[in-house]
């Protein structure tokens, strides 16, 4: 539907990249748990939850009981969900601990746990994104999570909620009502940096257009805006006549363009703008 085209790349780079996301990635998150989570005890889910609760109760370095869970949590994964999580997951299944522990004595960067839980949750955020990127995972709950979702029937969503929430009322229980709080805090903050991470900054509009001048716009938008347009089919409710719709997808700098061009060709257009979340394609991110 779009035009513009971007630029290709080699799919052995591709393939080096995605190991790239996962160190990366993995490197963020250990580095926010030993410098935000870990030193104010706030447990916010995962395994690194896990390990923070069994420091306080257990005195357990909390690498070690990373990799106590992961490694077992991986075997398990290949064994009921079939080898589909490949070289990549178990680099950042292996790789995540490993960076916890040399980075363990660096000092904390803030005692706030206020501040903690939210840039915590930032960096966790931001690390699992990358590592998504790289099309792996760093194991841990998620894996329990879709063994428990391919056994019991409940929805994936769900059995992360449950871990999860498991792990937050433990770390309630250990601490204080609280730092169950903030780690819920950083939850939530993590969950909606993945989702800034994975759709991206940008905001892309779809415009949805029905208009007497059909073919005038459409030229414009092709030549004028240099966007692709799509013909949609369609009929009036009220009189059940045929009206094509129009839709085209442009960049947010590009909008106000469009909008004065169908002004220009038909004021009397009836126009539906959309916010697009994530756009693949040509003229946008490559899938």
């Amino acid at each position: 539907m779009n035009r513009k085209r971007g630029h290709r790349q080699n799919p052995k780079f591709d393939h080096v990249f995605e190991y790239v996301y996962v160190l990366v990635g993995a490197a963020i998150i250990a580095l926010s748990f030993n410098v935000f989570l870990l030193p104010n005890q706030i447990a916010s889910g995962g395994v690194s939850g896990i390990s923070t609760i069994f420091l306080s109760v257990f005195g357990w370095e909390p690498a070690y009981v990373q990799w106590a869970f992961n490694i077992p949590l991986f075997i398990a994964g290949v064994i009921f969900l079939g080898k589909q999580f490949g070289v990549k997951t178990l680099v950042g299944t292996i790789f995540l601990p490993f960076v916890v522990f040399i980075t363990k004595d660096i000092e904390p960067w803030t005692n706030d746990a206020l501040l903690s839980s939210l840039f915590g949750g930032i960096g966790v955020g931001l690390g699992l994104g990358i590592v998504f990127r790289g099309n792996a995972s760093t194991g841990g709950t998620d894996l329990a999570a879709q063994i428990i979702n391919k056994y019991t029937g409940l929805t994936l969503g769900t059995c992360v909620v449950l871990i999860d929430g498991l792990i937050v009322i433990g770390a309630a229980i250990v601490f204080d009502i609280e730092r169950g709080l903030y780690a819920l805090i950083a939850l939530y903050v993590t969950s909606k940096t993945i989702d800034l991470i994975q759709i991206g900054f940008g905001r892309s509009k779809t415009a949805m257009i029905i208009t007497n001048k059909q073919e005038e716009i459409r030229e414009g938008i092709l030549n004028k805006i240099d966007r692709g347009v799509t013909k949609l089919s369609a009929y009036g409710g009220f009189t059940d006549d045929e009206r094509p719709v129009l839709m085209c997808v442009v960049d947010q700098r590009e909008f106000t363009k469009l909008k004065q061009l169908v002004k220009s060709l038909d004021p009397s257009a009836f126009v539906v703008v959309m916010d697009a979340a994530e756009v693949l394609g040509e003229g946008f991110k490559r899938a």
